[in-house]
């Protein structure tokens, strides 16, 4: 499974190279790192909506995730791919705009990858 995710924090990248080791090794898992919304588009459209999943952090400088997701779900092949909100901030306003936007689920920072990693299983 191809999954894009988007973060202004460079760190993430590592991080989930790092929790996500063997899935990438034995060629379950290939992430594509975008650290901004903008650059997530432009990615996408290399791909050519390869990306199955895609990871988006809302509090990004530029383009927010929100932004991002709202040009995703509207201009994306059909069928759109699932993403994901990821934020600091789990605040109800977030949660509902995400919502109405099209998010299809919602994680919290810091990132429990053991619930990503369900989240994951189901999707395949």
């Amino acid at each position: 499974m191809k999954i894009l995710v988007v973060d202004d924090e460079k760190d993430v990248q590592i991080l989930f190279q790092q929790r996500f080791r063997k899935e990438i090794r034995k060629g379950e898992l290939n992430f594509v790192f975008a650290f901004s919304g903008e650059e997530a588009l432009k990615t996408l459209d290399e791909m050519q909506q390869e990306a199955v999943l895609i990871l988006s952090d809302i509090n990004m400088p530029g383009m927010s995730g929100l932004e991002l997701l709202e040009e995703i779900k509207s201009g994306a092949a059909q069928p759109p791919p699932v993403v994901m909100m990821i934020t600091a901030y789990g605040d109800e306003e977030n949660f509902n705009t995400a919502k109405k936007l099209g998010a299809d689920d919602f994680l919290t920072k810091p990132v429990d990858f053991k619930l990503l990693k369900d989240k994951l299983i189901q999707i395949t």
